[in-house]
């Protein structure tokens, strides 16, 4: 949720979306709700706290963005301001929803309106998480909007946004960089000297790879790989790999492992130069490879994604891990013979 100050920079990638909305803003040609999406990492929020400072500030510069020294530019980093509102998940519940009585509250004619004479800019987060109810209810708000107030939607999953939702925004896609330009990013930015890796593991998105190296995520990888090659040789208890596992949060752990078992069975298909999301385990992916059976492999890997697909409803972690490595234990004791 976006409250506070942000002095942040104009990240390079941003610059296309960035000059669409300030030609957008300079006709009086905003809309009155943005839909932002893009991959996790990409840098969503941060543009839109850019934006949203900026359509608060007082005297934006010549690029269109916040002054930094105005009077409303302080309030908002205070985290005062009373034009700049976040609406998402209760942080006192343990759901993750966005429910409909925030979304009531928003509806409010008084909550719709510009206190300072400026404009009002309201920042829903993640929009994906509404409920069905609190849908519904935004609805009748973008139906009948108020002159003057924004409504930014930032979404990482636009499919799971009712249709009707979606048609009445405009939507703006913030992408992932091109490979060269989030490599020589992130080495201003961090001193991991495994970028490369790091943007792989994070699938391009800077912001995300930035976050791995400061969480020392290869070094994890490491170890949890080491773990998998062992299991799948045989050498290892899976149950007890699970222990290991479990104080690592799905959405990691299960990503890590779908992009192993993908990789082995690329190798496995007898392709000469396949295209690896591991390079850096190669070799080792590639021994490992000629034992595994590809049918129950591939069965296996639906089940991965489909357990990394379900991220955010409630699991017990370790019945998961526990679950998943068995059955991987039992795919590889088998090797190729057909299960």
């Amino acid at each position: 949720m976006i409250v506070q100050g942000n002095s942040e920079s104009l990240l390079i990638w941003h610059r296309a979306c960035w000059d669409t909305i300030d030609r957008a803003r300079r006709a009086d040609r905003l809309p009155h709700a943005l839909l932002v999406t893009g991959p996790a990492g990409v840098g969503k929020r941060r543009l839109v706290a850019l934006l949203a400072h900026s359509l608060l500030c007082s005297r934006p510069d010549a690029q269109g963005l916040a002054c930094g020294g105005c009077r409303e530019c302080e309030l908002i980093a205070a985290g005062t301001h009373p034009d700049l509102a976040a609406i998402g998940p209760d942080p006192e519940s343990k759901s993750d929803e966005i429910k409909v009585d925030a979304i009531r509250r928003l509806a409010d004619s008084d909550a719709l309106t510009a206190h300072r004479g400026g404009r009002k800019v309201i920042v829903l987060d993640p929009a994906q998480n509404m409920n069905l109810s609190a849908a519904n209810s935004l609805l009748k708000t973008l139906e009948e909007p108020s002159p003057g107030t924004l409504l930014c939607l930032v979404c990482e999953q636009p499919s799971r946004l009712p249709a009707t939702i979606r048609s009445r925004c405009q939507e703006l896609k913030v992408p992932v960089p091109p490979p060269a330009v989030a490599s020589e990013w992130l080495c201003r930015n961090t001193d991991c000297t495994d970028a490369a890796t790091l943007l792989r593991l994070a699938h391009g998105a800077p912001l995300k790879a930035l976050a791995h190296a400061q969480d020392g995520l290869l070094a994890h990888r490491e170890e949890i790989f080491g773990g998998f090659s062992a299991v799948t040789s045989g050498v290892r208890d899976p149950i007890a790999e699970a222990a290991a596992w479990n104080k690592y949060e799905p959405a990691i752990l299960l990503d890590w492992l779908s992009a192993w078992v993908s990789d082995l069975l690329r190798l496995a298909s007898g392709h000469p130069d396949p295209s690896l999301t591991n390079p850096d385990k190669a070799k080792i992916l590639r021994t490992l490879a000629g034992t595994i059976n590809t049918v129950a492999a591939h069965r296996y890997l639906q089940h991965v994604l489909l357990a990394r697909a379900s991220e955010g409803s409630p699991v017990n972690r370790l019945l998961l891990y526990e679950s998943l490595l068995v059955e991987w234990a039992r795919i590889t004791a088998l090797g190729t013979r057909t299960v």
